[in-house]
């Protein structure tokens, strides 16, 4: 299973939602999904459609960055990171 990594900031949105969770999934789109069917919701907070992820969301797969549909082995690490703005 793969090792993905939430921002603290979703936690509190989801009841019982941690910020380390293992999926098996092939590529990170599937990885989302299965976060989805865990915590409905959860997927439009990291993707928009078409689909592609929100201009604000980052994620990462053994450290590079990655798209919907990069590959994920079995015990690959994901990062999702959510990009902060202000002023």
């Amino acid at each position: 299973m793969a090792d993905l990594r939430l921002p603290g900031t979703l936690t509190p949105l989801f009841p019982g939602l941690t910020r380390h969770v293992e999926v098996e999934a092939a590529n990170v789109l599937a990885a989302i999904d299965e976060l989805e069917q865990r915590w409905p919701g959860l997927r439009d907070r990291l993707v928009a459609e078409g689909p592609s992820l929100r201009s604000h969301i980052h994620v990462y797969v053994d450290g590079e960055r990655a798209g919907l549909d990069t590959p994920v082995a079995e015990r690959s690490r994901l990062d999702v990171i959510a990009a902060i703005s202000g002023g």
